[in-house]
């Protein structure tokens, strides 16, 4: 399951990879980018309620290899047919809604076949291979890009998920979901979800979290390209920027493991709100670094990134040990629907400030982008710690 999950991604960040060169291609503001890179989450938001429960119905495995053709879609369709704003949202959409169909069905898929103990470990592992994921998209296209051009990176992408679909297929067992006792809640009725507390808590901080996690993968690339700028006076390779980004984004996968573990040591609710407050933090400095020399950057764009990755496990395998197995892909789903509708937002509202503040060659404008996701990212252990307290009865 994490290999395919991994391999599902390969157009989740091929966008936010090529974004310096589609800027110029293009001749978009950072708003109009930030705009297409939200409608990735835009479609995920609209796909994900309908796919993610119905894994409570039907054998996840079906929504998944569904959704599979979904994304490999999206990356043809991007590579064949994107040729500025709307044709580039659309593709980027269809694409989301193919991803809200493997990561949370996956998700369930896993979860369907291993209990006790040892679930919220393979959980962490699951939930942070999306970072591999993530650092193979900008990988591939950064690289297929700079030697050919954007159309086939967007090609490398559309295959991945149809390699995905395969071992899935193959290798994972069908499995029929549980029944639940008395009445069952219809399809998309949720409100079974937000009636525990410690669900609507971990579901609040998830959202919270993933403002500011997919606000800073959308312009990471753009960002250290501007870095680069900054200290040589040219532009910064796109391959070169796209790898860097790559390597930090693989930090995150053992901190999202390691942060399970310490929280399962120490207590999660105690150590996702110490986490949520350093990442918070951290947030409002790294975006005045610009100007700094090369090593200083990488080292605190790869620090802040594994804190913000440091809760991302507890927080998914939390929610799945507080729900109940036969609305578990309910919760997954309102989980993702919210949490994705963040990484909606941000990223238009990252572009919008770094508009405002002067623009993409401004340490100032990319300071005060980078503090609107601490902003975000603050109110998580707000809400975390004021219902997971009452869950808890204290």
């Amino acid at each position: 399951m994490c290999s395919a999950h991994a391999l599902s991604m390969t157009g989740f960040a091929a966008f936010p990879a090529l974004l310096p060169l589609l800027l110029d291609a293009w001749a978009m503001s950072n708003s109009e980018a930030g705009a297409i890179s939200g409608m990735f989450f835009g479609g995920y938001m609209l796909a994900v309620p309908l796919l993610t429960s119905l894994t409570d119905r039907v054998d996840a495995r079906r929504v998944y290899l569904f959704a599979c053709g979904l994304a490999s879609a999206g990356g043809f369709g991007f590579a064949l047919y994107a040729d500025g704003f709307w044709s580039a949202a659309f593709f980027q959409a269809l694409t989301g809604a193919g991803l809200a169909g493997t990561y949370m069905p996956g998700l369930k898929i896993l979860s369907d076949h291993i209990e006790g103990p040892r679930q919220s470990r393979w959980i962490a592992i699951y939930t942070s291979t999306f970072g591999v994921g993530t650092a193979l998209s900008l990988w591939m296209a950064g690289t297929i890009a700079t030697l050919t051009d954007w159309h086939f990176a967007f090609a490398a992408a559309g295959t991945g998920p149809l390699i995905a679909g395969g071992v899935v297929f193959w290798r994972m067992p069908p499995r029929c979901p549980p029944r639940a006792p008395g009445p069952v809640a219809a399809l998309l009725d949720f409100r079974p979800v937000f009636r525990n507390r410690a669900v609507t808590g971990y579901i609040l901080a998830y959202t919270a979290h993933c403002w500011e996690l997919f606000g800073f993968r959308t312009w990471i690339v753009a960002f250290l390209a501007f870095a680069g700028t900054m200290r040589a006076g040219t532009e910064t390779m796109l391959a070169g920027a796209a790898t860097l980004a790559a390597v930090i984004n693989l930090m995150g996968q053992g901190a999202s493991i390691l942060g399970n573990e310490i929280a399962t040591l120490f207590g999660r609710r105690r150590v996702i709100l110490i986490i949520m407050t350093l990442s918070a933090v951290l947030a409002f400095s790294v975006g005045f670094s610009g100007a700094l020399p090369g090593a200083v950057v990488f080292a605190l764009m790869g620090l802040y990134f594994v804190v913000i990755m440091g809760d991302s496990g507890a927080l998914t395998a939390g929610l799945v040990a507080a729900s109940a197995p036969a609305q578990r892909g309910a919760a997954m789903a309102v989980h993702s629907f919210l949490g994705f509708g963040a990484g909606f937002v941000s990223p238009v509202a990252f572009g919008a400030l770094l508009d405002w503040g002067g623009g993409k060659l401004s340490v100032t404008a990319w300071g005060l982008a980078f503090a609107s996701l601490g902003i975000g990212c603050a109110l998580g252990p707000v809400a975390f710690a004021i219902l997971t307290f009452r869950a808890r009865g204290r």
